[in-house]
């Protein structure tokens, strides 16, 4: 247990066919795998809900919490599809999008798209990207419902492919058809995250929360950042969601490549001041869908995200279909934990200046506080809702922030906050001496404290109860408050 304890930022693996067979997932839960992503772009309701299952059962099987992050695929404007097969466009080539064509009808002259207020939408002069960037036109004339456009950067084109306009302005609503139905499998298999596509405003995320809510679920809602829009209503969708992931693929492509190292950090900076989760995301190890180990560019990718504050790294495709998936994992955990020594990342800017809204804010915050400038080894939450723990793991410290809960539910969530582990803690006495020992021998008994260490530990008085946390006790291990000395009764 202790050889992944330490390692303070989360990592997600996304479940796919190179992920089925049990082994495959035992060597990736070794190698530190924190939350499994199931991308809703591919595949059918039962294979997520027998993904699901499978990766519970094995962590089960190893003591270990993994959380389950379903991915909705979302509005993505797609052109459709070719009659006889891939085509090849030409620099200087007039290519038209047309949302009247025929569905399955496209040539190298004319393609049909889904995103029928395209031809509203776009002006000549426009650039239009292709696949992720890898095509793109220039629109030379809009007239009813064609598009036609120029092409500047040519290549192959295949069915299905994504469109996005240079600056963003493409959007169709957030939730599509397909995703209504996926929030209700995501409830189904108990999602502890659903991420929401292409979200432009935070209202789309309210809407999400809504309808998984409404379908059972109780998970928490991530909005994936990944228009030009979203960067523009930053704040606003941070607010309303409970996690935020930097998804570098769409975002790049419309607010162009360079600009996206800035709009990562300014991304992660405003999540965490903000208390909310941030992940990044998309070919942080691209390269080893095929390789054993990653590139140097990739190890400073990595570490970047991390110097940056981020709470988890995702993998992608590199664990989805890749050729070695824990190899990736391990590659990932390997360059997180080497980058979390360094200084700048582990002491704090305590947020002297900022007024706290609820008491166990001001629990957390007085708790980091401490145990910055204090030496303590751990710090233990007990938790409801987990609350408490995030609002800790938004303080930069090197110091393990332990949620001890009886709920499930919130072990699951914590798995994705920076710095803190679950910890299954069920204490049936309500005298706060007993609980305050329990809890400290559950860590002894893990290893993660010995005597004499310093530990905070912070909780309710009235154990049980969701936002009560009111209370921060500092004790040394092996000089623990007996309960029949009449004192800290309170505490």
């Amino acid at each position: 247990m202790a050889a992944h304890m330490l390692r303070r930022t989360k990592i997600i693996a996304t479940l796919g066919p190179a992920t089925d067979d049990p082994k495959t997932l035992d060597r990736m839960i070794e190698a530190g795998l924190d939350v499994v992503r199931i991308n809703f772009s591919h595949g059918t309701a039962e294979e997520h809900l027998e993904r699901a299952e499978r990766v519970r059962n094995r962590a089960r099987a190893h003591g270990r919490q993994v959380g389950v992050l379903a991915d909705l695929q979302g509005p993505k404007i797609r052109i459709e599809r070719f009659r006889d097969g891939p085509i090849q466009l030409t620099e200087g080539d007039l290519f038209t999008i047309d949302t009247a064509h025929d569905p399955n009808g496209g040539d190298a002259q004319v393609v049909a798209t889904s995103y029928k207020q395209l031809p509203e939408d776009v002006n000549r002069g426009d650039t239009l990207l292709i696949d992720d960037g890898r095509l793109v036109l220039w629109v030379e004339e809009v007239h009813t419902t064609k598009v036609t456009c120029r092409v500047v950067v040519g290549g192959t084109l295949s069915d299905r492919k994504g469109i996005n306009r240079l600056g963003g302005g493409l959007s169709a609503p957030a939730l599509t058809q397909k995703d209504y139905d996926d929030i209700r499998t995501a409830a189904k298999m108990e999602a502890d995250y659903l991420a929401v596509s292409f979200p432009r405003c935070g209202q789309d995320i309210e809407n999400a929360r809504k309808l998984f809510r409404e379908a059972g679920g109780h998970g928490a809602i991530v909005a994936k950042v990944e228009r030009a829009e979203a960067v523009e209503a930053m704040e606003e969708i941070i607010l309303a969601s409970d996690a935020i992931m930097v998804a570098r693929g769409d975002l790049g492509v419309e607010i162009g490549d360079a600009a996206l190292p800035p709009v990562q950090k300014r991304l992660i900076q405003t999540a965490r001041r903000l208390n909310r989760v941030a992940i990044t995301a998309t070919q942080m190890m691209e390269s080893m869908i095929h390789s054993p180990i990653p590139t140097r560019a990739e190890v400073f990718d990595v570490a970047n995200a991390v110097l940056d504050g981020t709470d988890a790294v995702m993998l992608s495709a590199e664990t989805a279909t890749g050729d070695f998936p824990d190899k990736a994992i391990a590659a990932m955990d390997r360059v997180c934990l080497e980058a979390e020594k360094q200084r700048n990342i582990t002491g704090a800017e305590h947020r002297i200046n900022t007024r706290f809204q609820h008491v166990d804010e001001g629990i957390a915050m007085a708790a980091m506080y401490t145990a910055n400038h204090l030496g303590v080894k751990a710090i233990i939450a007990l938790t409801e809702s987990g609350s408490t723990a995030l609002w800790m793991s938004r303080i930069a410290s090197g110091i393990p922030i332990y949620a001890l809960t009886p709920h499930v539910g919130t072990r699951r969530k914590v798995t994705l906050y920076r710095g803190v582990y679950p910890v299954s803690f069920v204490c049936n006495s309500t005298d706060h001496a007993t609980v305050n020992a329990e809890a400290v021998d559950e860590l002894l008994r893990r290893g993660a404290v010995r005597d004499g260490d310093l530990v905070i530990i912070t909780k309710g008085d009235l154990i049980g109860v969701r936002g009560g946390t009111n209370a921060m006790k500092i004790v040394r291990v092996g000089e623990m408050l007996q309960p029949s000395d009449g004192q800290g009764q309170n505490v």
